[in-house]
């Protein structure tokens, strides 16, 4: 089973067996998948200490557990989620049982990111397994160690005709997509996202888009400052900045903006010290490439500080810029580094000028302790999810969905919500047969015209 086409072929011709649709086939998968994550442990931080220099507690927090826990929670609850579901019947049917099943798609392809690649990867595969398909799943060509580890898990766990890793670049991933597939799982970039639909539309194959975007974080001048510094310094650097949902840039209250600096700075060097290149906490850039890209991006700003790059060890120091330019490099495009862009506003209108310049964002943070500030502000943008007074932690709740908004995606998973996802609801009414009311039938006439008017406003 070598060629891409082959794989495909032969995923396809297993589904037809309808061995994925037994529930109880899946749960033995998921099951050995979980043991063979369990062992590969410390095998997955080492990969991802090589690729990101992460560390084991980051990598722990922002990957493996809650791979771990979302395995847990799709083993405890795959019965019930796939039982078909009875819903209540219409009079305008009568008599009847109606319900919903719940049916995989087919043979589905998941494309994973490079910046939390066992995380983004392992996710939607256990939620497209879960739900009875066969997938074929892309990881990353630039995190060599970490896609190089899943796909052995994979390996370890799947036949090949159920789940398959087929490592590569953009020649792999440009004859992939033009494979027939029954549904698509993509998380990344916007300009490859449109790429994908494109190759999607087709063949009408339905799509999931995780994208991005420049997501807004506003503090106001209610809120406790080293608090809000705090919570912003984390979600803002962790993973080096490389985060979908990091605060992209943050719109500060002016008359606070001086002392809120101060306080950023304090919260750097106490997470991360007085050199961060020498923090073990401190992850470094995917490659020189994209080093390269937000070394330029600090051409021509104020950077009040940070500020230090080594392309050669792919480092950017945590960098905090005051008062770009609107339609700056480093205001036109998402960041995607440990770099944040420090915004003014007086009035509310200042924000909406400001947020409303770019495309819907995938995510959106609010830090303050007016309420009516908080709901205004929530309801008066669209957004893929977010938070009030913290950062990145609605990612972290499998009952809520996650997912984008316009240029920031579509579509929605995590827990229940990524089974969902996978899943074709099909809606099935089991008809009685020991009535058979006659008004439907031919010939009709005035009387069964006005008839059928009354049923259709008494009992639609």
């Amino acid at each position: 089973m070598n060629s891409i086409p082959n794989i495909v072929s032969v995923q396809k011709d297993f589904f037809k067996t309808q061995k994925t649709k037994d529930v109880s086939y899946r749960l033995k998968l998921l099951k050995a998948l979980r043991h063979e994550i369990i062992s590969n442990e410390q095998a997955i931080y080492e990969a991802l200490k090589k690729d990101f220099n992460k560390s084991e507690f980051e990598s722990f927090l922002s990957e493996y557990g809650l791979v771990f826990s979302e395995l847990n929670l799709v083993i405890k609850n795959l019965k019930k989620w796939a039982k078909p579901k009875r819903v209540k019947a219409s009079l305008l049917t009568f008599p009847s049982r109606d319900y919903i099943y719940k049916s995989p798609y087919g043979n589905v392809l998941v494309i994973g990111p490079w910046n939390y690649p066992f995380l983004l990867t392992m996710e939607p595969l256990i939620m497209a397994i879960a739900a009875g398909n066969t997938v074929v799943l892309k990881p990353s060509e630039l995190t060599t160690n970490t896609s190089q580890l899943i796909s052995e898990i994979i390996s370890n766990v799947f036949p090949e005709q159920v789940a398959i890793s087929v490592q590569g670049g953009v020649p792999v991933a440009t004859e992939l997509l033009a494979q027939r597939w029954d549904y698509i799982f993509f998380t990344g970039s916007v300009p490859v996202g449109k790429i994908i639909a494109k190759a999607a539309a087709k063949h009408l194959t339905p799509v999931t888009l995780e994208l991005g975007g420049k997501s807004p974080c506003i503090i106001d001048d209610t809120v406790d400052l080293k608090l809000t510094a705090r919570r912003i310094i984390w979600g803002k650097f962790l993973n080096g900045g490389q985060t979908c949902i990091a605060a992209d840039y943050i719109i500060v209250k002016d008359n606070i903006k001086g002392a809120f600096i101060e306080k950023l700075k304090k919260e750097i060097i106490r997470a991360y010290g007085d050199n961060p290149k020498s923090s073990q906490d401190f992850p470094r850039i995917i490659n020189k490439k994209h080093t390269k890209r937000l070394a330029r991006a600090l051409d021509d700003v104020t950077i009040v500080f940070g500020g230090e790059v080594d392309i050669e060890n792919r480092y950017i120091a945590p960098t905090l810029v005051d008062s770009p330019n609107l339609d700056s490099e480093l205001m036109t495009n998402e960041i995607f580094g440990p770099i944040l862009p420090i915004l003014t506003y007086n009035t509310e209108m200042d924000i909406e000028n400001i947020i409303r310049a770019y495309e819907k964002p995938l995510a959106f943070y609010v830090f303050s302790n007016n309420k009516s500030f908080v709901d205004s502000t929530i309801n008066k943008f669209e957004f893929g999810g977010g938070a009030v007074n913290d950062l990145l932690i609605h990612f972290g709740n499998p009952k809520l969905p996650f997912g984008g908004v316009g240029a920031s995606g579509m579509g929605a998973y995590h827990g229940k919500y990524g089974f969902d996802t996978f899943s074709h609801d099909k809606s099935i009414i089991k008809r009685g047969n020991w009535i058979d009311p006659s008004a439907r039938y031919a010939s009709y006439g005035f009387k069964k015209l006005n008839f059928i008017k009354k049923m259709f406003r008494w009992f639609g």
